[in-house]
């Protein structure tokens, strides 16, 4: 296996103060090299502040303050500029919520150690399961990956999911600077990007749990998004098609 390097942990916030310092204490336990960077999008109930005092306690911790709430695409894209200029070498994206086990990142990273350049944790994958949600919430997230799979021709089962971890050099070749796609939308571009770039993506099975405290982002608005970009791609062959002939 290889030495992966320095690795940062990604977690947007918006109003996520009440579960912002038990993900973090739970990542520092599970992966004390890995680093975290809060972007926080001016959340109004002070997540912010919250994640300055983690910050101020731990030199782990990094907190990326963003003028306003842009959507989770925006807020990784963020993300992953920082922690490329900082020079880490993996970059993870995970919830604050808790859905996303901070005790299950190992497997991602071993994915990488094997030779993946992007691992997904998901939960439709042979030994992948989902905990608390409802059934209309599982038909809706295995039809929207099916609707993935059959419009994209995508090999991969949960190309909507937000844990995963990508080497630095996948972000570098696929390009950052003309994705414009938010919420489950943004992880199904980033997906086809890496496929059609020729890099090997891996599903790591996972147990998603439903978030206890605070309420969902998820929306019509974003939903739709999805759906339509998906079809445009589709029938195109973009965005990663477009973005390889610029390579």
């Amino acid at each position: 296996m290889e030495t992966l390097g320095r690795v940062l942990v990604i977690v947007p916030t918006y109003n996520e103060r009440d579960n912002l310092p038990a993900i973090a204490e739970r990542l520092r336990a599970a992966l004390p090299e890995a680093h975290l960077l809060v972007a926080d999008d001016a959340s109004p109930d002070g997540t912010g502040d919250v994640a300055d005092e983690l910050a101020a306690k731990d030199d782990h911790v990094h907190v990326l303050h963003r003028p306003a709430k842009q959507g989770l695409g925006a807020a990784y894209i963020a993300g992953f500029r920082w922690g490329l200029d900082e020079g880490y070498t993996v970059l993870v994206e995970m919830d604050a919520d808790g859905s996303h086990q901070p005790e299950e990142l190992p497997g991602l990273l071993r994915a990488l150690e094997e030779g993946a350049d992007l691992a997904i944790g998901s939960r439709w994958v042979p030994g992948g399961k989902v905990v608390n949600w409802p059934a209309s919430r599982e038909l809706l997230s295995r039809g929207a990956n099916i609707y993935t799979r059959i419009m994209l021709g995508l090999p991969v089962r949960d190309a909507t999911a937000g844990f995963r971890a990508y080497r630095a050099a996948t972000l570098e070749k696929v390009g950052l600077a003309d994705v414009q796609s938010q919420g489950y939308c943004f992880q199904v571009d980033l997906t086809l990007r890496t496929s059609q770039h020729g890099l090997r993506v891996v599903e790591v099975p996972i147990t998603f749990v439903e978030r206890t405290v605070g309420t969902s982002k998820m929306n019509g608005r974003i939903m739709a998004e999805a759906f339509w970009r998906i079809f445009v791609w589709g029938v195109t062959g973009l965005p990663g098609r477009l973005r390889g002939s610029r390579a």
